[in-house]
């Protein structure tokens, strides 16, 4: 009789540990398997952000080419060409110059740049200095690009022609890194321009000066 009760436990025993054991496995392989999926998910995820990002500096140069376009545009009508046709021609020409500059304004294209509380004030207080100097451009001409170019050397890793402005250096590293390119656009799109308007003023005093010289000799 106690051999029977000791063969009896002994073969519930091994029912027990079976249906444990089949329990482990099936715990396991469910959790295989949810390994995979997720793993699966996180590569798929990890794709799309490479998507993302391509897509998002894909908009980038197309914000760039349209300020490139319209900067080109507004040259060809501010040129001294344009000043040295007939009247009737520099209509057609601003004609056409309006109506692709029209056709470009068409096109909307906005990155939004993330940014945290500090880098929100450091983009408003960079975009303040900045304005500063160009709402004072008529004034001094040459002060104001001196001013540029300082605000410039701040933005480079190049080293610069002249000094820098440290303040402003400053206030740029606590931008978001993609206002960062932008403020640096922007400045060197304003240094062309001035160097385009230095180059018209320079030429047109040439001209204005050999005038003189022509009636000067007619006189003599």
């Amino acid at each position: 009789m106690a051999q029977a009760k000791i063969s009896a436990k002994a073969s519930e025993g091994a029912q027990q540990q079976q249906q444990s054991g089949g329990q482990l496995r099936g715990r396991f392989y469910r959790s295989t398997s949810m390994a995979d999926r997720s793993s699966r998910l996180l590569e798929n995820l990890d794709q799309l952000e490479l998507r993302v990002e391509a897509f998002r500096d894909a908009a980038s140069a197309m914000e760039q080419e349209k300020e490139t376009l319209l900067e080109m545009i507004h040259n060809i009508q501010n040129s001294q060409d344009m000043r040295h046709i007939s009247e009737g021609e520099r209509e057609e020409l601003n004609l056409t110059a309006n109506r692709l500059m029209g056709r470009t304004l068409t096109v909307e294209v906005s990155v939004e740049t993330i940014r945290n509380a500090q880098q929100q004030e450091s983009l408003q207080h960079a975009t303040k200095m900045i304005d500063e100097i160009v709402n004072k451009l008529l004034d001094d001409l040459e002060d104001a690009k001196i001013r540029l170019m300082s605000l410039y050397g701040a933005c480079t890793s190049d080293v610069p022609a002249g000094p820098i402005d440290q303040k402003f250096q400053s206030v740029v590293i606590g931008c978001a890194i993609e206002d960062q390119k932008k403020i640096k656009r922007r400045l060197e799109t304003l240094l062309r321009n001035l160097e385009n308007s230095e180059k018209s003023i320079t030429l047109l005093e040439h001209q204005k000066s050999s005038v003189r010289q022509s009636c000067n000799s007619k006189q003599d």
